[in-house]
């Protein structure tokens, strides 16, 4: 763990675009920011997305491919691969309502909300009940970041690939799942790395916010 404060992590990490392929990350804290991942807010707890931990050197290769050969993919030791809900149904909607009965008991209003979940979101069209889980993981992909900061493991959120090459090298198709994102972890080539010396640019707080009193 690290003993940086908030603001100093947010400051070390950055989207690393050479990583040390000597140097692997350790499972302890790959443990760490997969459970980042699982304990992340989501819209009415559906968690609809899927993390794939993708390590196999081959896998990880053909992945690259489908991504403009971008190398921390391969120089990294461990891919995350956030891949959402295709739709939402029925059956995993219901899912979610056990998962809360089972832990806090068959209540009234557990069902109403998710009965009126189900209503709401499962007649709409795919795309926009997808664009939705997708959403949902980019949350979570936001909180991983920011775990992998905390154990000192550099990171690169990645949209920049092939999401159906991505499916069809995971099979995520058969399991209902589309890729969204691609988070490989590794540690920063510091000698390698064009970016590291570079400072951080960020707009100013005052370009940024607005107040509404």
């Amino acid at each position: 763990m690290s003993d940086k404060s908030f603001n100093e992590l947010l400051n070390w990490r950055y989207a690393t675009k050479k990583m040390d392929p000597s140097k692997a990350v350790p499972q302890d804290k790959v443990d760490a920011i997969i459970e980042a991942v699982r304990m992340a807010p989501t819209s009415s707890g559906t968690q609809p997305f899927e993390l794939i931990v993708v390590t196999n050197p081959e896998v990880r290769a053909n992945i690259q491919k489908a991504a403009s050969g971008q190398t921390p993919i391969t120089d990294g030791s461990h891919l995350l691969v956030f891949a959402a809900w295709d739709n939402y149904t029925d059956a995993r909607i219901d899912a979610v309502k056990q998962a809360n009965i089972n832990l806090r008991g068959d209540i009234p209003l557990i069902h109403q909300y998710y009965d009126n979940l189900k209503a709401g979101y499962v007649p709409r069209d795919a795309e926009i009940n997808y664009a939705h889980a997708a959403r949902q993981a980019y949350i979570a992909l936001g909180f991983a970041m920011l775990a992998a900061a905390e154990q000192g493991v550099d990171c690169t959120p990645m949209e920049g690939f092939d999401p159906a090459k991505v499916d069809e090298i995971l099979g995520l198709k058969e399991k209902g799942l589309r890729s969204v994102v691609l988070l490989p972890l590794g540690y920063r080539d510091e000698a390698g790395d064009w970016l590291l010396p570079m400072p951080k640019v960020r707009k100013s707080r005052e370009t940024m916010v607005t107040f509404v009193e």
